[in-house]
């Protein structure tokens, strides 16, 4: 499935999210992260964060598609980073 992770975390905890984000989805915004993930995978990013982030004071969104080809992305401005050259 093809997910995008979009957050609002309290400073202390930006880095902690960003960093495990980063070991299975691509960065392309500020506290935004998408990219290709299995059902365990997906499963498991949920309940690490719902560790990770403090219910009371943060907020994480989870967008999900069948596949990447079901989802139109446009970009204004400058790209954060471009997943299509990651080797």
């Amino acid at each position: 499935m093809y997910v995008v992770i979009v957050y609002d975390v309290n400073v202390e905890r930006v880095a902690k999210v960003c960093q495990y984000l980063r070991r299975y989805l691509d960065w392309v915004q500020n506290s935004v992260f998408e990219g290709e993930l299995t059902d365990s995978q997906y499963k498991r990013i949920k309940h690490d964060l719902k560790e990770i982030m403090h219910e009371d004071e943060d907020s994480v969104r989870f967008y999900s598609f069948r596949t990447k080809e079901q989802v139109k992305i446009e970009t204004m401005g400058i790209q954060k980073a471009d997943i299509g050259c990651i080797i």
